[in-house]
């Protein structure tokens, strides 16, 4: 990660640019890198920021969607941002639904991109076997299209996770959390602009999700991300960013 990693007062991001804000919010087993490219991009005409959610470190009694979404709201008062997009893929975008149902004044508009909060099949319905290496490179290479985005490096890193009881402990309540809080019923009350940028061949939510995001999301747009899976800022990032940059253009430089 070519990007410093800020550490202030109990906060860990990254920072860069000026101008609008942008909050970018990475998914259960995302990393900050899994950004990069859009970082790159929008650096020069907007105030990127990405928190490392606290998925390790809350109170495991209290981890969950909420406390997430508490969190990234401290986060936003804290850096005395006043009103911000909110960029989220997977359990971010879940994380995202939330702080806007409860801080609707403090989001601009919202992006979701393989988001939770309907539905997910993480890990392809099952829990990993902790003992086998190349299960785990089955699943991880499940979240993509193109099996070759599953790299050793991230491969190696999810194996580690999942290795790591206490980890594993967090995953399964985050996991069994944002099943819990759903949130088709919160969703009309959200009436900002919000851009949906999803993957055809997304496995993990599938594109009917999408779909019912959509209809259910009073003022929503669908982008459709072909040969693409559940991440399409890593997967298709070029396609990832013309879609995001001509919502941004449309929504904050009217």
């Amino acid at each position: 990660m070519k990007y410093e990693v800020i550490e202030d007062d109990g906060f860990n991001y990254i920072e860069a640019g000026k101008g609008e804000t942008l909050v970018l919010l990475h998914g259960l087993m995302g990393e900050l890198s899994n950004w990069e490219p859009t970082i790159d991009y929008f650096k020069d005409r907007y105030h990127v920021l990405v928190p490392i959610l606290p998925i390790y470190e809350l109170p495991l009694l209290t981890l969950g969607v909420k406390s997430l979404a508490k969190y990234v709201h401290k986060f936003i008062k804290f850096k005395k941002l006043g009103q911000v997009v909110l960029i989220g893929n997977s359990l971010g975008g879940h994380v995202g639904l939330v702080v806007t149902a409860a801080h609707q004044e403090s989001v601009k508009a919202l992006v979701l991109t393989g988001s939770s909060g309907l539905y997910e099949n993480a890990f392809g319905g099952s829990f990993p076997r902790r003992e086998s290496y190349d299960y785990i490179r089955e699943k991880v290479a499940f979240t993509f299209y193109d099996p070759a985005i599953a790299t050793d490096e991230l491969v190696d890193e999810v194996f580690k996770s999942v290795n790591d009881r206490s980890r594993v402990i967090r995953i399964l309540a985050l996991a069994k959390s944002a099943i819990r809080h759903n949130m088709s019923k919160d969703l009309s009350k959200i009436t900002i602009p919000v851009s949906l940028i999803w993957g055809k061949q997304d496995k993990v939510t599938p594109p009917e999700v999408a779909e019912e995001f959509h209809q259910l999301l009073p003022n929503s747009e669908l982008n459709w991300v072909d040969k693409c899976g559940h991440a399409p800022m890593m997967e298709r990032p070029e396609e990832f960013i013309t879609y995001l940059n001509t919502f941004l253009d449309r929504i904050l430089l009217k």
